[in-house]
């Protein structure tokens, strides 16, 4: 890739801090506090007079020539002495806001994208914090330590971290549900270049408000510590015993109370409305979406559920999956599925929605949707079985298995140009750096047939068409260079005509790179177009299994007789496709005997009284369906 697409690659746009100057509240705003900031730290060189000179003489005078700000009951410049007394603030937000950061995102990431017994032992700890009195917990560390503010700032910080955790552990865990962050943890990604990458620049926005509303609280704290005389001892400055000097002088000279006010007042309000602008300004890049949670490896646990005829995994597949079973939420939804897909071979996996298609995908890849888990079987990627192994997960996870979704817009991270994702990828599976990353994105996107791939790079998803976008998904897939690639319904999403180049890219993409690939799908056309083998599900069973051809031409199941009679793209001119009455059965309602009985008009009381297995009818078939060898003998109904 050439120099300037990797300029583009990881250009990130209009700036967050140029839009937040576009808007008139946020420049003004930056100003006034990059003035107190430079006036303030540069006292020593601005002030015109020392903050401890006396000028008796001049006692409470208004604004003049020689004290532009007037002086106070000892003749001291006010400006001078407002300079000098806003660096203590300035040190202690910096000070507080420090460790507020510091514990705050940390844990409160932590506690919402790992959950578990670092979730709960965070929002405890932060309860017991929440439980004690901020202000008197500060006021007693002031007598232990007088007039140390460091001591109460940093007090005050950890007292008010536990709402910085509450609100970024509760934002932690909507994004964690996004498929991108699915799609994260499918290419490979570590957990911590997860948080890095994609969960906390979601949360900056949210971040900066909470800052910026700590620091005037701290501003507001420090200058009350300073008018009950807590802070800084006279005749030292701060601004809150410039307010406490004002207030007794307040009869005698009321200007007084102006630029000891003032400025602190002008301070808090800059500091609420910046954080209500920037946030405005970062969320207008991004929108957000849900899924379901993918469940960590780490917490699937494995308890035993028979396998019927399930039998040793096959040594000569590279994926070999046996007696699969999966529950959500204390409810089997797959069970006892069994499936080989060999090298350079393409799997299809049908049914209608509701068949456990999606999540029998996603359990080969240890992401189990909804908090589920894998409860029994064997899932057999290369002679390495991945059920409760973390450790083999994250290795083949986006390097070996790819994943491509069918929501390919939101399994994209909106935060970030498509050459910076690919690119992130590359760098993580192929360790290359420097030129040779943007390099090697170059050749994936020309590898997805994506016109002008330069141009593409520097584009953010939203910027592109269904087709692009599911283009860029499978670039992203492919940056690994996996040995079997995942696609769950693929062309679901996509026109008529996408859906053919998709179909095409994807045959093209197994011929070069002698991949197998998985596809879960409920277009038959998929099936004819891509597939060597099929596999039929319904109701979370695997109900035929067979070569594509002898299944087109003789189903063995009346399930898949029936979706093979509904199949649109055999219809003619006029012709009214036959519909399979009633819906999938909904897990908790699946029936002792035979799934699909209540559809079935084969249906007899051999198919309700007890479960019915799976059994051999021809040769390298499979069928669970008592009459199967009626539909042998007679052929399949129509």
């Amino acid at each position: 890739m050439t120099e300037p697409m990797a300029a583009a690659a990881s250009s990130t746009g209009p700036g967050l801090v140029r839009r937040v100057l576009r808007r008139p509240a946020g420049a003004v705003c930056v100003l006034w506090l990059a003035l107190l900031t430079l006036t303030t730290t540069g006292a020593p060189l601005l002030a015109p007079h020392g903050p401890l000179d006396q000028d008796l003489s001049q006692v409470l005078v208004g604004p003049s020539a020689g004290h532009w700000m007037g002086t106070d009951n000892l003749g001291r410049d006010l400006l001078s002495r407002l300079l000098f007394g806003g660096r203590s603030t300035l040190l202690a937000v910096a000070e507080a806001l420090a460790v507020y950061l510091l514990i705050g995102v940390s844990l409160g990431l932590a506690s919402g994208f790992l959950g578990g017994w670092v979730d709960r032992l965070t929002t405890r700890a932060a309860d017991l914090l929440f439980a004690l009195p901020g202000i008197i917990i500060v006021l007693v560390v002031l007598s232990v330590f007088p007039g140390n503010l460091h001591a109460a700032m940093v007090t005050f910080a950890i007292l008010g971290s536990p709402g910085l955790i509450r609100v970024l552990r509760s934002q932690t865990l909507s994004i964690r549900e996004e498929l991108y962050v699915a799609a994260a943890r499918v290419a490979g990604l570590t957990q911590t270049q997860i948080l890095r990458r994609h969960v906390l620049p979601r949360l900056t926005s949210m971040v900066i408000v909470q800052s910026a509303l700590f620091a005037a609280i701290v501003v507001i704290i420090q200058s009350g510590l300073g008018f009950l005389g807590l802070g800084a001892q006279p005749p030292n400055p701060s601004w809150g015993g410039l307010v406490a000097d004002a207030s007794q002088a307040i009869d005698r000279d009321p200007w007084m109370l102006v630029p000891a006010g003032v400025p602190l007042v002008v301070t808090v309000l800059a500091l609420g409305m910046l954080g209500d602008t920037i946030r405005d300004a970062a969320i207008e890049r991004w929108a957000v979406s849900q899924m379901g949670r993918p469940t960590p490896p780490a917490e699937a646990a494995r308890e035993p559920v028979a396998a019927e005829g399930a039998g040793e995994p096959d040594p000569t597949a590279l994926l070999s999956v046996r007696g699969l079973s999966v529950e959500i939420a204390g409810t089997p939804v797959v069970q006892n599925v069994s499936f080989d897909v060999h090298a350079g071979q393409t799997l299809g996996v049908v049914g209608e929605s509701g068949c456990g298609k999606s999540v029998t995908s996603l359990a080969v890849l240890g992401l189990v949707p909804g908090g589920g888990r894998i409860t029994g079987g064997h899932v057999v990627f290369d002679g390495t079985d991945l059920v409760g192994a973390p450790a083999a997960l994250d290795a083949v996870r986006g390097s070996r298995i790819a994943y491509v979704s069918q929501e390919p817009m939101v399994a994209l991270d909106p935060t970030y140009t498509v050459g910076r994702q690919l690119a992130e990828a590359v760098r993580r599976h192929q360790r290359l750096r420097g030129r040779a990353v943007y390099e090697r994105v170059g050749e994936l996107l020309a590898m997805v047939n994506i016109p002008a791939p330069e141009a593409v790079a520097r584009r953010y998803p939203h910027q592109l068409s269904g087709g692009m976008a599911q283009r860029v998904a499978i670039a992203l897939a492919l940056a690994g260079g996996p040995k079997l690639l995942i696609a769950d319904e693929p062309t679901t999403a996509l026109d008529v005509t996408v859906q053919a180049e998709i179909l095409t890219l994807l045959r093209d993409l197994q011929a070069r790179t002698s991949m197998a690939v998985l596809v879960v799908t409920h277009d038959w056309g998929v099936v004819a177009d891509l597939c060597h083998r099929a596999v039929v599900m319904y109701a979370g069973q695997i109900v035929e299994q067979a070569q594509v051809e002898a299944m087109f031409d003789r189903p063995f199941h009346p399930y898949t007789a029936g979706l093979l009679a509904a199949n649109p793209h055999l219809a003619s001119d006029g012709e009214t496709l036959p519909t399979i009455p009633g819906t999938v059965p909904a897990p908790r309602d699946w029936p002792p005997g035979c799934r699909f009985a209540a559809r079935c008009t084969l249906a007899t009381e051999r198919c309700t009284g007890e479960p019915v297995t799976l059994t051999v009818p021809a040769p390298d078939r499979l069928t669970r369906c008592v009459h199967s060898s009626q539909l042998l003998a007679e052929g399949a109904p129509s």
